[in-house]
């Protein structure tokens, strides 16, 4: 009898020993992570609202972790080229993506062939941050004085009024879809291949309305060539309070945001995850840091790897039926 308790215990000790021995393992901090520089890559070229909050933040996540950041741009087909390199990346913790919305919730609809996958080829760091989109109108061309108005101006014209589309798929082009779909209008989308093009003509009076995110709307409200009528956040934003939101506005519930988020490739080991996680959170801290990306119409966000792959795989299912009902789809 007393041997063989001796033995069960024995084999639970050694069992228990054995299962804190794997969490030591699992939780051990990388130590030796990072030897070498990190290479970030930003699927749109330099001077886009993604490549610049890459150049505010990393250079103080790379100081943080002890080693640079090097921002590598590979842009092109709706983030897919820069997205499918770090996709193939060994999972080492030295080759990070900053995508987007586009790349991580709406390439799976809209690309028949998508050379990644965003749930299975990536883990989670975190989300970054996002920007909220403002419904704007030239009131030259346009005499809407509010979003009620504007609604009915579409309602009493099907098919008369339109929109620049920039980037067939982006975020800007399936918010204002989402936007058609919830206040049941018919307006026309004019596809532009980028967000400057459209501006462009929405400023020259050849569209009469479209989705602008923060950072590109800020300057043209405040001179009074652009008016917003709405913003698609869930509260009135604090640089513009005068401007309401679209859920005040009629649309219940209606919320849009083009949003940002950190990933390694699949396999990174999570303590080098989490190292990176804890870093980018400590860096968003800085006071100046905050205020460049607050000046940019940048609302910051930290998140655990958790919460943001939770986020992503809700936005993908999410924006898959407005694609679907819009029957939107990219080669």
């Amino acid at each position: 009898m007393i041997k063989y308790f001796s033995r069960q215990a024995c084999r639970v000790g050694l069992a228990v020993l054995a299962t804190w021995t794997c969490l030591a393992v699992a939780q051990q901090p990388a130590t030796d992570y990072p030897a070498k520089p990190i290479r970030l890559v930003v699927p749109y070229p330099p001077g886009g609202a993604t490549d610049f909050f890459a150049r505010v933040v990393f250079v103080s996540v790379g100081e943080r972790l002890g080693q640079p950041i090097i921002i590598d741009n590979k842009p092109g087909a709706g983030t897919t080229i820069g997205s499918e390199q770090v996709a193939k990346s060994a999972a080492d913790g030295y080759t990070l993506l900053l995508g987007d919305m586009g790349t991580f919730a709406l390439n799976a609809s809209l690309y028949k062939r998508l050379r990644y996958d965003p749930e299975k080829d990536f883990a989670p760091i975190s989300l970054t941050g996002r920007f909220p989109l403002f419904l704007v109108i030239n009131p030259k061309i346009t005499h809407a004085q509010s979003l009620s108005e504007l609604l009915a101006m579409a309602s009493n014209s099907p098919g008369k009024l339109n929109y620049g589309a920039p980037g067939p798929g982006s975020p800007l082009h399936v918010a204002m879809e989402q936007f058609k779909q919830q206040a049941k209008i018919d307006v026309v989308a004019v596809p532009y291949k980028g967000g400057a093009d459209a501006l462009k003509d929405l400023l020259g009076g050849q569209i009469q309305m479209m989705f602008l995110d923060s950072a590109t709307a800020m300057t043209q409200i405040r001179s009074g060539t652009l008016k917003a009528l709405a913003v698609a956040s869930a509260e009135p934003l604090a640089l513009f309070p005068e401007v309401p939101t679209v859920g005040k506005s009629g649309l219940t519930g209606f919320e849009a945001y083009a949003w940002q988020g950190l990933v390694a490739p699949k396999g990174t080991p999570p303590a080098v995850i989490q190292k990176i996680n804890e870093a980018f959170a400590v860096a968003m801290k800085d006071p100046e840091i905050l205020k460049k990306l607050a000046d940019a119409g940048v609302e910051p966000l930290t998140t655990t790897p958790a919460q943001a792959a939770a986020y992503m795989s809700s936005e993908t299912q999410r924006w898959a039926n407005v694609i679907h009902n819009s029957n939107i789809s990219l080669d």
